[in-house]
């Protein structure tokens, strides 16, 4: 893959994979699950844990928002690591535009804990429940829970945090 010319950068997500919690059993009595995140052509993949379907990965992940794609769907899918053929556990969209127009709001100085934004669960995102996007040492951060669809259960918890694209050219 050819590297990113860095003008071309609009900032960086820097995405930490949680846990998976209840996800559906594609073997005997569990899974091995692992995830491949998408954004606009850029992929990035967790390991495999094995023999469960309530994974913990706690493994960071990064994909770079590029200038003129801000309005691309960062694209999260599941799978079941198997010999011959991978199972899809399931699928999840987050939507960036909340988190990237709370990025434009952010004001030097803020108070840490300041909430930006509050994204709602709805039909366009496969939230689980409220998440906020907050001020944190002086970044803009979300927790979330993403409601995996095309399946029968599952749940994905994930971080973000955004690093501003100035900042790399420093």
């Amino acid at each position: 893959m050819n590297p990113i010319p860095i003008e071309n950068i609009l900032g960086v997500l820097r995405l930490t994979i949680k846990r998976g919690i209840n996800l559906p059993v594609r073997d005997v009595d569990s899974s091995d699950p692992y995830i491949i995140l998408c954004l606009g052509t850029q992929k990035v993949k967790t390991r495999t844990v094995y023999d469960t379907v309530n994974p913990v990965w706690n493994e960071e992940l990064t994909l770079c928002v590029l200038k003129g794609k801000e309005h691309e769907t960062l694209q999260v899918n599941v799978y079941d690591n198997d010999i011959l053929f991978d199972d899809r556990l399931g699928d999840a969209e987050v939507d960036l535009k909340p988190f990237l127009e709370s990025v434009n709001m952010m004001e030097k100085g803020m108070e840490d804990g300041t909430i930006i934004a509050k994204v709602k669960p709805g039909r366009e995102n496969c939230l689980v429940e409220k998440s906020n996007i907050v001020w944190i040492n002086g970044s803009v951060t979300q927790n979330m829970f993403l409601r995996l669809r095309n399946v029968e259960c599952g749940e994905i918890e994930l971080h973000m945090l955004w690093i501003d694209g100035s900042s790399l050219r420093a």
